[in-house]
């Protein structure tokens, strides 16, 4: 990620803001006759801590949960998932955030849910979050091809390897459900959770025959 300072300085303190949020303070004193030096230091919080994470047990294996301080869920990764998060040491585990999220996996699994109704905030590129939306509207128990996902969110044919990308790197699996996407000859094309996942899921909602 580029990031971006802008530091602003006074007489006696310097505070320097970056583009991810991250802040630092530094104080400093001059003396001499004429000319003076000046030193200072700064700390500042990353957003890492600003992360809560869960885990929760599933027929997938244990789901890793993030979320934000307000609470919206950013990830839901599987063990093993290509791009997948782990836990960093600066993050926060508490299941406080995740109620809703556990009780409505578990609903899932049990076929008792079909939609999630749950707040989700992602930090992709426009385009990204454009397909990732567009998973949100594949209903239950359907797939489309990745040629139907490009043309929901008016890109052209030939954007369809950006659109597989884009599915690939989605951070909500199951939750926004790439799983529904397969190719346009019927076939179920990668998953970045494991095909075998893919198959699970489209067996337990009914698309493919156990």
């Amino acid at each position: 990620m580029n990031t971006t300072t802008t530091t602003t300085t006074n007489a006696n303190a310097t505070t320097s803001t970056t583009a991810d949020g991250t802040v630092g303070t530094g104080t400093g004193t001059g003396t001499g006759t004429g000319t003076g030096t000046s030193t200072g230091t700064g700390t500042g919080t990353g957003a890492g801590t600003d992360t809560y994470w869960t885990s929760v047990d599933s027929p997938l294996g244990k789901l890793l949960l993030t979320a934000g301080p307000d609470g919206a869920l950013t990830s839901l990764s599987v063990p093993g998932q290509k791009g997948g998060r782990s836990v960093r040491e600066a993050w926060r585990q508490d299941p406080g955030p995740f109620r809703a999220a556990e009780e409505q996996l578990a609903a899932y699994f049990a076929g008792e849910l079909e939609d999630f109704r749950l707040p989700l905030h992602t930090a992709g590129t426009p385009f990204r979050e454009k397909v990732w939306a567009a998973l949100g509207d594949i209903p239950y128990g359907a797939t489309v091809s990745y040629g139907e996902i490009a043309a929901r969110i008016g890109a052209p044919r030939a954007a369809v390897r950006a659109v597989g990308g884009a599915i690939g790197a989605n951070p909500l699996l199951i939750v926004r459900p790439c799983h529904r996407v397969i190719g346009a000859d019927g076939r179920l094309t990668g998953y970045a959770g494991g095909l075998d996942r893919k198959i699970h899921l489209l067996t337990h909602e009914g698309a493919l025959r156990p």
